[in-house]
């Protein structure tokens, strides 16, 4: 396995459906994640742009992150959920890159605050920290440290509440 600097990021296409539920299929256990992200595509939740995919030189899809609407308390937020990347391109940047784009993409759009329930060795890496010390928490019982949240723009505190995830994610 070789880690990339520069893979090729890019919003996806409808072209890149299939090959986006394929990533997802491959990346987790279950076909859950690839269910939950064609429901989130039909959801309201959805916004154009914020579908990420990284690619080789080659144009092969390799990694995908999405972010959803979804809202602390009554204050709009977006969801990073899920993010997959091929087996065999695991722990080779593919993943960080398409999560890096997506927030850039995000604050391309204005948007201030994103939630992750994820893997707490993972993601702080892109600027999340745990949720609970913000006063953000959820409905269900999850471990403190995987719940975490972060603001895209340092003039906007992240605000404390309660986070309501898109109804795909039935939670």
């Amino acid at each position: 396995m070789r880690t990339r600097k520069n893979w090729i990021t890019r919003a996806e296409t409808g072209a890149d459906i299939p090959a986006i539920r394929d990533i997802n299929l491959a990346a987790f256990d279950t076909p859950l994640e690839a269910d939950l992200v064609d429901a989130l595509r039909a959801d309201v939740s959805w916004i154009d742009g914020l579908s990420l995919v990284s690619t080789d030189e080659h144009g092969k899809l390799i990694g995908h992150a999405l972010l959803t609407r979804c809202h602390i308390d009554d204050t709009p937020a977006l969801c990073l959920a899920p993010v997959a990347v091929l087996p065999e391109y695991q722990k080779t940047g593919a993943g960080s890159a398409a999560v890096r784009a997506a927030l850039e993409a995000a604050r391309g759009l204005g948007e201030h605050y994103v939630a992750v329930l994820g893997h707490p060795a993972y993601y702080p890496r892109f600027g999340f920290t745990r949720a609970s010390t913000h006063g953000i928490g959820l409905t269900i019982d999850v471990p403190d440290e995987a719940m975490m949240a972060m603001t895209l723009d340092e003039t906007h505190p992240l605000p404390s509440g309660t986070v309501r995830y898109a109804a795909p994610f039935g939670i």
